[in-house]
């Protein structure tokens, strides 16, 4: 055993870990939609498959707080990456096989959200959350811009082909993982001296807190917002002539707006969070709408979308800032384990409305329903403080609360 101190996480190896994630969920975001349709064939099909891994996804993400009494948080992260590699073996089968890898995918998805954030509020002051953001999103550009393209690109070289390197990125992501010095977790040790809970204590603990509430609820429409973009804009392509690749060139042209967080940043602290969040919202609303109402013009709501999927990016910069500037530090891991769920909420709410609307209207109707959500997360915003991450020597003096 080294006998060298044991240094502490830097925002950077987070940034790193976030980064690497993002190419092992980047190289077959635009896959899965597509391989799933070729093993179903019927969109319809595909958004009940969604919404049965999306329940699954849910219950592994709240199971998570129960798990860390048990076992040390860090190896619950290993085990997450671990998924991943099994889920890439499983999509490397083809046929039906896919089905099972987004399953797993899913869940190490959902565990390693929860770890990820509870170490965050373990070992990162509240003043740098939004440079980790930022930094995450930034290191994470190249896996989330090449990784779509790329991974269709690999489909056809072979069904196999993507969920290769998948896998090698997983194992390179386990290794990371591993050597990073994280921990067991504060909020672990402290658990052990107290008295257990309920294991749906920590649920009841979030509702009775709204701006936990309103801190949840405004991810999860913006989760909805990417979800209906990345699932159903491959099969929107498809469907209207314009090829297999126009799905996963579009999800990289998408992505392309991470490489402008910072910039986002330097904006979002001239004003505020809510500012910020608002514009995300409109912005994302109201081009999601107009692409709906083109979509006669194919070319024309593909363009419309992306663009509007930049406005995803400024919320992906700051719409998780709410929620985490209100937890409190003796319930990281539990309200960790509660912020997560917004994944996994979108992750049901998104194919489940979907599936309705498939039955009555084409693949454009799932856009429009995004538009709608995301202005009724505009209005939702409104509740947010109005100086909420500007700094305290900045801040206006005597001003109430919005919505107080």
């Amino acid at each position: 055993m080294s006998t060298a101190p044991i240094r502490k996480p830097r925002v950077e190896d987070f940034a790193r870990i976030g980064g690497l994630e993002a190419l092992v969920r980047g190289g077959t975001l635009s896959v899965y939609p597509l391989v799933m349709y070729r093993a179903w064939g019927s969109a319809a099909v595909v958004s009940q498959i969604y919404f049965a891994v999306g329940l699954v996804s849910l219950l592994t993400a709240l199971m998570v707080p129960a798990l860390a009494r048990r076992f040390p948080r860090r190896a619950i992260y290993l085990f997450a990456s671990g998924l991943y590699l099994a889920g890439a073996a499983a999509g490397a089968l083809g046929g039906h096989w896919v089905t099972l890898a987004l399953l797993l995918s899913v869940m190490a998805a959902a565990i390693s959200f929860v770890c990820f954030n509870a170490y965050v509020l373990d070992h990162v002051g509240k003043t740098d959350f939004s440079r980790l953001e930022t930094l995450r999103l930034f290191y994470g550009g190249a896996g989330w811009v090449l990784g779509p393209a790329l991974g269709v690109w690999l489909l056809a070289v072979g069904a196999w082909a993507p969920f290769a390197l998948v896998g090698a990125a997983s194992m390179v992501l386990l290794v990371l993982v591993w050597k990073t010095p994280l921990g067991s977790g504060k909020a672990i040790a402290k658990a052990a001296n107290t008295r257990r809970r309920h294991p749906l204590a920590h649920v009841q603990r979030f509702f009775a807190q709204p701006r936990l509430v309103t801190g949840w609820l405004i991810p999860v429409i913006r989760s909805c917002g990417w979800w209906f973009y990345f699932v159903y804009v491959g099969i929107f392509a498809l469907e209207n002539g314009l090829g297999e690749t126009v799905g996963g060139v579009a999800s990289s042209l998408a992505n392309m707006g991470l490489f402008l967080a910072p910039l986002m940043l330097r904006w979002m602290r001239q004003h505020s969070v809510r500012t910020a969040v608002r514009a995300g919202c409109l912005g994302g609303g109201v081009f999601f709408l107009a692409g709906t109402l083109l979509s006669p013009w194919p070319w024309a709501t593909v363009a419309l979308l992306i663009v509007g999927t930049y406005f995803l990016v400024l919320l992906d910069t700051c719409a998780g800032l709410p929620f985490l500037m209100a937890v409190k530090p003796s319930e990281r891991t539990e309200m960790s384990a509660v912020y997560s769920s917004f994944r996994d909420a979108s992750g049901i709410v998104s194919p489940g409305i979907a599936w309705l609307v498939l039955q009555f209207f084409p693949v454009a109707g799932v856009f429009a329903v995004a538009g709608v959500a995301l202005l009724a997360a505009w209005l939702v915003a409104g509740k947010l403080h109005p100086e909420l991450g500007v700094p305290g020597a900045q801040r206006v003096r005597g001003r109430s609360p919005a919505g107080s």
